[in-house]
This record gives structure tokens, sequence and C-alpha cells, in this order.
């Protein structure tokens, strides 16, 4: 036994060699200026002494794309004739203290517009701060703080609180009614990122709705003074299988929310609501991208003028006007072809042609509402996109839709950012 264990000693030995072979020696980070190093080593799964994956090298690439601060990055690897490896990760920031605005008209066609302040890569670390102040007849605020990587390369956190006023139709016997509505509280989410492709969210928010009705057509049945406290648990579920390239986006993500409100008055009673978003985007040539969402939603079916779902310019189909209709159930399909006309080093400009569609159903109906001519509503139309590619989201959009089926309208729309 003692004759073989220089031979075994030499097997252990040659067994260690081998397997470092093929080993990343270090990591290193490039490009970056105010996103902090430490906290993309500690964000990429890729780590000094793992065997060289490819796969997990382009996952890192698309993880870190999809950060706010970051418009661009890609991989190097160099080697050394012991086969050890030097990974580098090179990222192209993008400016993150953003001002936004957009204007619009209110429900009364009115001006309105919001303005606010985002500043994507607080302290460094990819947290999200930011305000806004809204005038839509009356004045509105909030502030959010989205810090998904606070605890870990997994797990974050994020706090909101709003105080939203604005004038809302309310939809009962054919007739409408305006109302002074306002929603005010906190909200409180987990977040949590188990791997590349699956993110989870829940959470708690707590805050009161207060309807005062304004003028319009009255009923016995429908209150003209509504202050409410409510609670709100939420379960967002989000798959992201998209691979970006500036303005440029292919893959398919889905985004499930669930939601389930407790209320404190039977005028207003709890329910439940889920809708999941679909998105499927494909490249189209050099200069092309086609771009889809459908959104299927449902809620508890009460027999309310204050249902969850509206049809409305800025949500779901463009030009069709401000919150025109409420159900307790939505089928929308929007589906554009987006095309770069002028692509510099810092500037885009964009055309798309689209078609936005989609169906209610009515507070109590059933879901042969959806197949009724009074809730099919589909709106052709045109736009243009203004991106500046350094700046995160900073797309201007102007859309114009119009109508084609029964009673449409027709309208132009203005954004920050896609539409989806």
């Amino acid at each position: 036994m003692i004759k073989k264990l220089p031979l075994l000693c030499l097997l252990c030995c040659a067994t260690w060699s081998f397997s470092q072979d093929g080993r990343i020696l270090d990591v290193k980070i490039q490009g970056n200026k105010r996103l902090k190093t430490s906290f993309i080593k500690n964000l990429v799964r890729v780590k000094p002494g793992m065997e060289l994956d490819s796969t997990m090298l382009n996952q890192d690439v698309e993880r870190l794309k999809r950060l706010p601060s970051v418009s661009h990055a890609y991989f190097q690897v160099f080697s050394s004739i012991d086969g050890m490896h030097n990974v580098f990760y090179n990222v192209e920031e993008n400016f993150t203290l953003i001002p936004f605005a957009n204007v619009y008209t209110s429900t009364n066609d009115e001006f309105a517009f919001r303005v606010g302040l985002q500043e994507f890569n607080f302290l460094g670390r990819n947290i999200t701060l930011g305000g806004f102040y809204q005038y839509d007849i009356f004045n509105s605020y909030g502030i959010n703080i989205r810090a998904p990587y606070l605890f870990s390369n997994k797990l974050g956190m994020e706090v909101n609180y709003k105080d939203f006023t604005t004038q809302e139709p309310v939809f009962f016997e054919d007739t409408t009614a305006d109302y002074r509505y306002n929603n005010k509280g906190f909200e409180v989410l987990g977040i949590y990122e188990p791997n590349f492709k699956n993110r989870f969210e829940l959470g708690y928010s707590w805050f009161t709705e207060d309807y005062q009705y304004l003028f319009g057509f009255t009923s016995p049945e429908v209150p003209q003074q509504l202050n409410v406290d409510k609670s709100l648990f939420k379960l967002i579920y989000n798959y992201d299988n998209i691979s970006y390239y500036y303005q440029y986006l292919s893959g398919f993500r889905s985004t499930l929310n669930f939601q389930y409100v407790i209320s404190t008055d039977i005028q207003l009673p709890e329910f439940l609501i889920g809708f999941n978003d679909f998105v499927y985007f494909k490249r189209v040539g050099k200069k092309g991208n086609w771009a889809n969402r459908l959104r299927l939603g449902l809620a508890s079916n009460v027999d309310s003028p204050f249902a969850p779902f509206t049809v409305d310019n800025n949500l779901n189909i463009r030009g069709v006007g401000n919150t025109i209709d409420r159900g307790t159930g939505a089928i929308v399909l929007n589906t554009e072809y987006r095309h770069t006309w002028i692509d510099k080093d810092w500037f885009v400009l964009q055309s798309n042609i689209f078609i936005d569609g989609g169906s209610w159903r009515n507070p109590g109906g059933d879901f042969s509402d959806f197949g009724d001519d009074q809730n099919i509503r589909v709106y052709p139309g045109l736009g243009l996109r203004f991106i500046h590619k350094r700046i995160f989201n900073a797309v201007f959009r102007i859309d114009y839709g119009y109508g084609i089926t029964k009673e449409a309208s027709r309208g132009i729309v203005f954004g920050i950012g896609q539409y989806f």
C-alpha cells in the first residue's frame, strides 16, 4: 500500500490540473462610470474559479442590458497558454437622471399634463428614485423607490406613495355621471428573482378611495359620495425572454398581475382581478421590428358602475378617448410595425403602423359581451418615435388612431416611452 502512495498522489495532482483547465481566473468590468463595479460583479453569475460557460456569459450580458442604467453591454474573453481565462464585461451606460413630461387632454377636453423626475441608478446600484406631479383638472402627486437588488442579486423591494385625483366618468343605465375620484395610499412590494428569466413580486397596499359627484345623471342606486378604506394584496409573475439591441427587441415576455382587494363598504365590494400581458417582438430585416401585446383580464363580475377595467387612450386603444367605458373583463390586442429611418450615434427616428383592438365584458354581464358590437373597438393608426439612445426610456411618441367600428372616434396620443 505504501508503494502505491506516490502513484496515487500523482493521479490526484493530474486530476486537479485537468480540472483547472478552462477555468476563469478573473472577472473585470469596463466602461462603467456611475454604475458601481461591485454591484455589477455581484449581479453577474460568472465568478472567478468557475468553468468558462458561453451560455452563462450571454445570459449575464442580457441581464445587464435590461438594467435601466445600461444602454448596451458585451463580453470579451482573453485566454492564456495554461488554459485560464480573463473575462471582461464591457458596459455602455445610459444617462439616468431623467425629467419627463406628458401632455394630453382631460376627460372634458381641457389641457392636462404630468411632469416628474426619476433617477434610475441611485447610488450607482440600479435603484430607481422618482416622483411626479400631475394636473388633470385636479392636482396629483406620487413618489417611488424601487431597489430590485437591495439585499442580494436576487432579492429587493419597492415602496410607493400616491395621492392621485382625477375626474372620472361613471357609466350606468346607458347614462354617464362625472365624479371627482381620489386614491391615496402606500404600497410595499418584495421582489424575488430566482434566475435570469423569472421574477416574482408580492405586495400589500392600504389606501382610501373617495368618489364625489360632480355633474351628470343621477340614480337612487348610485351613491353621490363614497369614502372607502381598502387593502390590496398583489402577486406579479414576470417571465422575460427578450433580447435587447438598442431600440430593437426580439423574444417573448409574459406578465401576470393578480390582485385581491378588501373593502370596508358594500357599495365598493371586495373583488378579485387578474390580467396577463403576453408580449412578442420580432426583428424584421435590419431596420424593422414587429411588436405585439395581448392582454387578457377578468375581475369579479360585480354589477357596479365603478368597474376596474377601463377603455382609455393612454392604456390600451390609441385614439379612443379618455376613459370612455368600463368593464369587468377585457381582451385587448395591440400590434404594430416599427421601422427605423434615421439611426445615428445617439438619435433614432422611427415610424410605426399599428392596429389596436379590444372588447370588454359589461359589469354584471356574461362572456357573450365580448362579441357584442357595442363593446368591440378597432383603431388602426400611424405614429412617430423620437429616441435618444443614451438616455434611458427617452422615447417621445406621437400616435394618431382612427376608429373603424361602431360610434368610433379618432385622436392623437402623446407619451414618453414606447406604448408597450
